[in-house]
């Protein structure tokens, strides 16, 4: 039986305490928190005591407010202390909906899969994979895809990401990427999302499959995924389990401020 508490220490270890390389970003370890900055700033781990999370708080998003730069404080949910995200409120960060990291055991288990009929599903690269995933990816996503996508190409291009499109007649109408860290225990899902009028056909669950056979085969233990709520229920069908909830709080200087709020009783 899986130990989830075994795994989720095992996690924070490798992937929060001691993060994996990003290429264009640096890894900074200033007392308890662990934060990367560069082309993208994201405080990864805390370990914050009861009544030290303000001044921590407030630090941090001094640090960003001055570089003019935003940041996204990746909460947990077993990062303490109980009262770290009324303080992230308190100092300006906005929160962005409830996720669920979820994970599948890739030693000795099975894997979802299966053919999709008149779907042909492919690992892709160079250019017209990244091209080709990106029309997917906006196919799915939308505007907000549209917009961000000079920047998620940038993703696509690193040489820890494998890319697989799903195609109809040769037209790109699902995308998924796994991220594969080097010398860790763990590969992550990202961005899997089919097109509208090709959904319900099981070729996200192929996508999830074709990512996880490649990270079995490259020696990986676990495969996680940070999963919202609409498709939470999606990927624990296809066996992966919950470890803890997380939620991401993104400080943007950028953005008119109206004051902060009184600070919060004790």
């Amino acid at each position: 039986m899986m130990d989830s508490r075994e795994i989720l220490s095992l996690y924070d270890q490798e992937m929060r305490e001691d993060p994996p390389s990003v290429p264009g970003v640096r890894v900074e370890r200033h007392g308890p928190v662990v934060r990367l900055r560069g082309s993208f700033n994201c405080i990864v781990y805390s370990r914050l005591e009861p009544g030290s999370a303000a001044p921590v708080v407030r630090a941090e998003a001094d640090l960003f407010r001055q570089a003019g730069a935003s940041v996204e404080w990746k909460v947990f949910g077993h990062d303490g202390p109980e009262d770290l995200e009324t303080w992230l409120s308190q100092e300006g960060f906005l929160p962005g909906p409830p996720e669920t990291l979820l994970v599948l055991p890739l030693v000795g288990g099975s894997l979802p899969g299966g053919e999709v009929p008149g779907i042909e599903l492919r690992q892709v690269q160079g250019e017209e994979g990244v091209r080709d995933s990106l029309e997917a990816n906006v196919g799915a996503f939308g505007e907000e895809a549209y917009r961000n996508s000079a920047e998620y190409a940038e993703v696509l291009r690193a040489p820890d990401q494998a890319l697989f499109v799903a195609y109809a007649q040769g037209v790109p109408v699902a995308s998924g990427r796994v991220e594969l860290p080097s010398h860790r225990s763990f590969a992550g899902l990202y961005g899997g999302g089919t097109v509208p009028g090709f959904r319900q056909r099981g070729i996200y669950r192929a996508l999830v499959g074709a990512r996880g056979a490649l990270a079995r085969r490259l020696g990986y233990r676990y495969l996680t995924v940070d999963a919202r709520e609409s498709s939470r229920p999606i990927l624990e069908h296809l066996g992966f389990l919950p470890l803890t909830r997380t939620r991401a709080w993104v400080l943007d200087p950028g953005r008119r401020e109206e004051g902060r709020a009184p600070p919060p009783a004790p």
